[in-house]
């Protein structure tokens, strides 16, 4: 029996976090994180900086950066001048990598656990949410004729303290625009809500994006640039897309 969360029977569909990324599932899956890992990924790979999405406070993480040669992001508060970290500012401003594993507590971990899906993973930010579905629509056109893949998206959230998920609006917003710029007439009513969510700000987005919660928590520790940075809306042409445990520009 079909679960009734899957959203079934529509082309294009939109959840929330780890879990919703496993009950959703879709042969094209847009990973949503503005604040800020999918926004991270569009700046490095903007510059040539090939990415490696990691668990959380991994322990195995150092190994892993090791084995491909890349270097490890350190936590916000923990970058000293010239490190990089989460933050889309300091990937911005740092020179001489070309390889950088980035562990975040959603985005990131969401992007690795969907590495072995069989999916097509793309991230996707406001920077690069029209790109990303130009992109789509492309994939779509260009396949072989047979069944028409699902599209969904996937709203990384934050977290609570006890470990919930706390739904973050700059991701309903983030997913909302990368699926309005699809122009799909197949979308789930989950789907559906998340376009109203962002329509219904788009005009004005990066004033709310620094009003929300998640932009004043990033604001509030002195990383207000990330803010910034993530609300170039369209800013960006690239498409990240996770080939073999990478994410990489899309040719």
């Amino acid at each position: 029996m079909t679960s009734p969360y899957a959203q079934a029977g529509f082309g294009v569909g939109f959840d929330w976090g780890p879990v919703g990324a496993e009950v959703v599932a879709g042969d094209i899956v847009a990973v949503v994180d503005v604040l800020s890992f999918t926004t991270a990924v569009t700046v490095a790979v903007d510059r040539g900086i090939d990415v490696y999405p990691y668990r959380w406070r991994d322990e195995t993480a150092v190994a892993y950066a090791e084995e491909y040669g890349a270097t490890l992001a350190v936590g916000r508060s923990a970058a000293g001048p010239g490190e990089v970290s989460l933050s889309p500012a300091s990937i911005r401003s740092v020179t001489g990598i070309t390889r950088l594993v980035l562990p975040s507590p959603n985005g990131s971990t969401i992007a690795k656990q969907l590495s072995d899906s069989g999916a097509t993973v793309i991230a996707v930010s406001l920077r690069n949410r029209r790109a990303a579905a130009d992109w789509v629509r492309n994939q779509i056109r260009g396949g072989d004729g047979g069944r028409r893949p699902k599209v969904v998206a996937i709203a990384a959230g934050e977290r609570w303290r006890d470990g919930s998920l706390r739904p973050a609006v700059e991701d309903l917003w983030g997913a909302g625009g990368f699926l309005s710029a699809l122009r799909s007439d197949d979308l789930s009513p989950e789907a559906r809500a998340a376009v109203a969510a962002y329509e219904a700000v788009a005009d004005e987005l990066p004033k709310y994006l620094h009003e929300c919660a998640g932009g004043r928590e990033i604001t509030q520790y002195g990383f207000q640039d990330d803010v910034v940075i993530a609300a170039e809306v369209d800013a960006s042409d690239v498409v990240p897309v996770l080939v073999d445990g990478r994410l990489f520009r899309s040719t």
